[in-house]
């Protein structure tokens, strides 16, 4: 059994389990890609990564890259090219508070009285 994502039109509409055959047997439909649920930012723990990220609904199926996008979560962010994530422009602090991404001034606040 492996995870496929079902794309059309370049973006991901479900994600199921299943077998190869009944992917094959087209049972389901067409237009499905096999997805790693154990691959983020192309790593997996067993160094076999597999189309970049696992895909998730809402994601896009880049056929250049061969990779599943997942949604632009702010504007100012980009797009990493290496990982197919999106990165801030500007790291998030690493001093163990909790934060929080400030769109309109495109910095991290820190979250307090949670």
């Amino acid at each position: 059994m492996a995870h496929f994502a079902q794309v059309e039109n370049g973006i991901v509409t479900q994600v199921i389990v299943a077998g190869q055959d009944v992917i094959d047997s087209n049972i389901f439909g067409t237009g499905w890609v096999q997805t790693s649920y154990n691959t983020r930012g192309g790593q997996h723990p067993e160094g076999r990564p597999l189309r970049k990220n696992y895909a998730g609904i809402g994601y896009t199926y880049d056929t250049q890259r061969d990779a599943f996008i997942p949604p632009q979560p702010f504007a100012s962010w980009t797009l990493n090219e290496d990982t197919c994530l999106w990165n801030p422009p500007t790291p998030m602090p690493t001093d163990g508070k909790l934060y929080t991404w400030d769109e309109p001034t495109t910095s991290w606040i820190e979250v307090v009285n949670v």
